[in-house]
């Protein structure tokens, strides 16, 4: 058995005092198929690249093994394929790398294509091959399923089953449970580490989360009386204190003695009392309080908001998709479904009334108030004060939404910039969810989100069934949120 021992691991990066990590020890098995979870912005991502070496931190952390890190940085795109694959790993051979490729049914004929002209799909596929190949490798896999259709993910889900010696970010709980047999969580006030799945992991821990609510009421009312016993005493040794003073030096000095003995004993009472204050309150640091988000949709006169018949959409000279149609109806949550590139998003854009060729007949209800979450975020920066501003969203909601979200409040201080992808994500749908709408039209929302807040979403949309039409790739999410499915 080969470890990786992590001991004592501190660090914050360079200009900010906040703690990333303070101090954490683990030990971590290199054959373990490992999934790291946790909230937006609790450290995945630094965690990885403080295994591959990227920062400097005070600890120590030792392998046997050595460590790459994904998304794998390509210098030159421009390369074949083949070029590419043997720039990273010079001595494979081809009978092993055409043997991993049908295991992710991909064609040998895409050795001999320019990296760069690869699908997102693709890239994620040779990569990862290729980086499994290393010999005495451990891979450092964070979020490889974010732009990747249901198609890709389920292969690449079953890939990695078959694999070993992995730490894998990821927020889709089916790819999850599919190919992971610990799971490291990253948690309010610790890291936590234990065998299973993610369904495992969520049992344990509404288990420990029920337990510790249950105690609560039991610690509210010890801690208080705990608190106040240890104010008497503090109290009382500085009346000890007082009778130092006394007639004269004999007495003086019997009682100075007296209170001294006092003294130290009513100070071990309270620094007793204040430990096992500080341990009770401790308990319920790490509950992650899925608080219910809300939404108010506004009602349309009308049950059909949007028809589409014999819809074709055309990119320059090539036809993406033919005669298609659908309904969305009020109260319908529709989700556009289909391999990467088939024109879902081209869909939706097409809805936004963007510049978008087409054929056939798309009818959109008059004046129905329509709210969009696109999928990329590079347009985010700024504080937030200028983005609520810019979007003229009620600002007391809009926060607090994403202190539901896992927001700190510090973090509101911050330009959006620095934020995580996850957090740029969590900005765009706080903005919808505050946004009174007939329609709203979400583009691959989850990317970047974590498993926690996918969950607070999915209950949020089966409360209040808002119509809906978006592009998604959360195979979870899907089957508890879509009421329709069009196939493109």
């Amino acid at each position: 058995m080969s470890l990786i021992n992590i001991l004592n691991l501190t660090f914050s990066y360079d200009g900010n005092p906040d703690l990333i990590f303070d101090n954490i020890s683990l030990q971590l098995d290199t054959k373990w198929k490992l999934g790291l979870i946790g909230r937006n912005g609790r450290g995945k991502t630094t965690f990885l690249r403080l295994l591959n070496g990227d920062f400097k931190y005070k600890g120590i952390i030792s392998a046997s093994v050595n460590f790459d890190y994904f998304p794998f940085n390509i210098e030159d795109t421009s390369l074949k394929t083949i070029d590419v694959i043997q720039n990273i790993l010079n001595d494979i051979k081809l009978w092993e790398l055409n043997k991993e490729l049908s295991l992710l049914n991909v064609s040998e004929d895409i050795l001999y294509i320019p990296f760069e002209k690869l699908s997102n799909g693709e890239k994620t596929k040779i990569l990862l091959i290729t980086l499994f190949l290393k010999p005495n490798n451990f891979l450092l896999i964070d979020e490889p399923t974010n732009h990747l259709d249901m198609e890709a993910r389920s292969s690449l889900s079953k890939y990695l089953q078959n694999k070993s010696g992995f730490i894998l970010v990821s927020h889709d709980r089916h790819i999850l449970d599919g190919c992971i047999d610990h799971v490291l969580s990253i948690n309010k006030s610790n890291i936590e580490l234990q065998s299973g799945n993610f369904s495992s992991w969520q049992h344990n821990k509404k288990l420990q989360d029920e337990f510790e609510l249950s105690e609560n009421e039991k610690l509210e009312s010890n801690i208080k009386k705990l608190t106040e016993a240890a104010r008497r005493t503090k109290n009382w040794s500085d009346k000890v204190e007082k009778t130092k003073i006394g007639n004269g030096p004999l007495d003086r000095g019997y009682v100075g003695h007296k209170a001294a003995k006092m003294m130290k004993r009513s100070k071990a009472t309270e620094s007793r009392m204040e430990r096992d204050i500080e341990e009770k309150q401790k308990l319920l640091k790490n509950i992650e309080r899925l608080e219910s988000l809300s939404i108010k949709p506004l009602q349309y006169h009308k049950d059909i908001l949007v028809s589409a018949s014999s819809l074709s959409i055309f990119y320059e000279d090539r036809v993406i998709f033919d005669d298609l149609s659908f309904t969305v109806n009020q109260g319908e949550r529709v989700c556009l479904l289909g391999r990467n590139g088939c024109g879902k998003s081209s869909i939706l854009k097409l809805l936004l009334n963007e510049n978008i060729s087409f054929s056939g007949n798309l009818n959109i209800s008059s004046g129905i108030k329509i709210s969009y979450v696109p999928q990329d975020t590079s347009h985010l920066n700024g504080d937030l004060k200028s983005f609520i501003y810019e979007n003229q969203i009620d600002e007391t909601l809009f926060k607090t939404i994403l202190r539901k979200f896992g927001f700190l409040r510090e973090q509101f201080e911050k330009d959006i910039s620095n934020y995580s992808e996850g957090q740029k994500k969590k900005i765009l749908i706080a903005s919808s969810l505050c946004q009174k709408a007939h329609l709203y039209i979400w583009d691959e929302p989850l990317n970047f989100i974590d498993v926690l807040s996918r969950i607070q979403i999915e209950e949020l949309i089966i409360k209040y069934k808002p119509t809906m039409i978006f592009v998604e790739h959360d195979m979870s999410f899907i089957e508890n949120v879509a009421t329709k499915k069009i196939n493109i």
